[in-house]
């Protein structure tokens, strides 16, 4: 019965230490993603559009910069919103 309980235990404690490391738009965190969430917030407010800006000691904030830079170029890479259809006509 005494090592049926430490079995459960150890489960118990072992199940509790292999759970899912946390990950920041696909950048693997180291605890709580701070350092990333900064990075990107920093990018944000300065209107950073350049990989070259991400450039500091901080391997954390530099890919959560690097998450905002892709992000922009991502969604400035599609088509323009003024497009050439039937429904669109020009005044002359």
């Amino acid at each position: 019965m005494k090592t049926l309980f430490v079995m459960a235990l150890l489960v118990s404690v072992l199940g509790s230490t292999t759970a899912t490391a946390a990950t920041f738009d696909g950048y693997q965190c180291k605890g709580d993603c701070s350092g990333h969430q900064a990075g990107y917030d920093w990018a944000e407010q300065n209107d950073v559009d350049d990989e070259s800006s991400c450039s500091t000691p901080s391997a954390s904030f530099n890919e959560g910069c690097q998450s905002y830079v892709d992000e922009g170029s991502e969604s400035s890479s599609g088509a323009s919103s003024l497009n050439d259809d039937d429904d669109y006509e020009e005044d002359e």
